[in-house]
This record gives C-alpha cells, sequence and structure tokens, in this order.
C-alpha cells in the first residue's frame, strides 16, 4: 500500500470510530475520502472527526438544505513539485 492509501484508510477507519459511514474513491492523482454528516453529531464527536481528516491534504465541509452535509477530504498520491504547492507562505 502506497503512503497515500494508509492514510486515507487511517482517516475512514477514524472517521467510522466517530460513526460515520466514510466511502474511499481512487484517483490517478489522490484518493478521496467523504461521509454524510449527521445533525446529531456531538462537539466531541466533532473533535474526532476534524482530527481525523486534519491529516488530509486538504478537507473541507459541503452543508445544502437538499442534501445534508458531507465532510471531503483529499490525500494527493504524489508530492506536489514546487510550483505546484499553494497556501499560506509557500514559494516558487
Amino acid at each position: 500500500m502506497s503512503a497515500s492509501e494508509v492514510t486515507a484508510a487511517a482517516i475512514a477507519a477514524r472517521l467510522s470510530a466517530a460513526g460515520l459511514r466514510p466511502r474511499v474513491e481512487e484517483d490517478t492523482q489522490f484518493t478521496t475520502v467523504e461521509a454524510e454528516v449527521p445533525d446529531t453529531l456531538s462537539a466531541d464527536s466533532w473533535r474526532e472527526v476534524l482530527d481525523a481528516v486534519a491529516d488530509a491534504d486538504r478537507f473541507g465541509l459541503v452543508a445544502t438544505s437538499l442534501n445534508g452535509r458531507t465532510l471531503w477530504a483529499v490525500v494527493r498520491k504524489s508530492v506536489p513539485t514546487t510550483g505546484d504547492v499553494g497556501g499560506p507562505g509557500y514559494q516558487r
């Protein structure tokens, strides 16, 4: 298993432990982990969920009145080159 697959599997396992049902999808450049978040998720469970997705390269929450809330996390399969790195304090 590659490092990205191990990280994605660990995130999915931690989300499961927090009571969510994660879905893992492979792409050529990244692995995505998604899970529906119930309205009844406790504050302690939110902390566990946020700790889990903090290991991802990117994560977020999509909330709509039609589809509820979906948490997502993306783990890159390769390390980006310097020109592809973005974010606060990045260098080119």
